[in-house]
């Protein structure tokens, strides 16, 4: 990969600042400018070495670049996709970092029709429950794996760019299609955020909820880390894959259902079953073997 003389950032936190770090310390761009909702948020990443400059909604920033990262929720996207569209130039790359495929699809066939082939959906598989400039770090994306869904009218050109600049941030390439990717991070990523946000409401609401939080200790604080996580950025995550997470979680409710007869029969035997089928299946995905939820990635991603 030839290094990027300007890379355009939109959105400089945990996401887009971890992207503009690695590349830096790859060697691989000379210029990173930023650009965001609130002022100072770019200018603390500014101050922090993530860019160099701060951009605007303008020709001078965009006109040049040779790739642009989106890299705000994805409720954020559409308009942002409007506003860059007349002002990126003919050779620009546009590529995205959100959990979401087929809605981001969606805006870009409809608000970049003009430069769609040089627009490569991505996804990086990799974060924390911290967000904003301080959240973000150079090894983010190191041995993490990147999703890129591209188009059938993608330039050949935009994709491997994209997929080097990835690479070049220590990350693992799979493809997959749009419709594809949402089904499965509705199961592995969007279910266990929604399902912990849950859980937390469910204790703070509860009128002895100081004195159930003065007890809880590691289990539950490993089950509920993520509900840490930005509630704007999830909660535009789960109303974008809204119909692919109902079906999970409708999934859900119906073991959860099974397993309130099994304790209301005081069966253990069915709990067990089910703990123990849920404990191997654990255990073989830590270890890397094949299960049911890697087999359904690897079934639509290709290296």
């Amino acid at each position: 990969m030839h290094p990027l003389n300007k890379l355009v950032v939109i959105g400089t936190g945990l996401i887009g600042g971890s992207f503009a770090l690695a590349l830096r310390k790859a060697g691989l761009v000379h210029r990173v400018v930023g650009v965001g909702r609130r002022p100072e948020t770019v200018l603390r990443a500014q101050q922090l070495g993530i860019v160099d400059a701060v951009g605007g909604y303008d020709a001078a920033t965009f006109g040049d670049a040779d790739l642009v990262l989106l890299a705000m929720p994805v409720g954020q996207m559409q308009p942002v996709m409007r506003a860059i569209a007349p002002l990126i130039g003919s050779h620009t790359v546009v590529t995205d970092g959100g959990s979401t495929k087929q809605d981001v699809v969606a805006m870009a066939q409809q608000e970049l029709s003009a430069s769609l082939a040089r627009f490569v959906p991505a996804h990086p598989i990799a974060g924390t429950e911290h967000s904003g400039p301080e959240a973000a770090f150079d090894s983010l994306y190191q041995d993490r794996r990147v999703v890129l869904a591209p188009l059938p009218q993608t330039d050949p050109a935009a994709l491997a760019l994209v997929g080097a600049a990835w690479q070049a941030c220590g990350a693992k390439l799979f493809t997959l299609d749009a419709a594809t990717h949402d089904r499965v991070f509705a199961t592995v990523s969007h279910l266990p955020h929604l399902l912990a946000f849950a859980l937390v409401e469910q204790v703070a609401m509860q009128p002895d909820a100081e004195q159930l939080f003065s007890f809880a200790a590691g289990g539950f604080r490993d089950f509920t880390r993520i509900a840490s996580s930005s509630p704007e950025m999830w909660r535009d995550i789960c109303v974008a894959n809204r119909a692919a997470l109902s079906q999970e979680l409708q999934r859900y409710r119906a073991l959860l259902d099974q397993l309130q007869q099994a304790l209301d029969a005081a069966d253990g035997a069915a709990l067990a079953t089910v703990f123990a089928r849920a404990r191997q299946a654990r255990e073989q995905w830590i270890q890397g073997q094949p299960s049911l939820a890697a087999g359904a990635l690897a079934a639509g991603a290709r290296a």
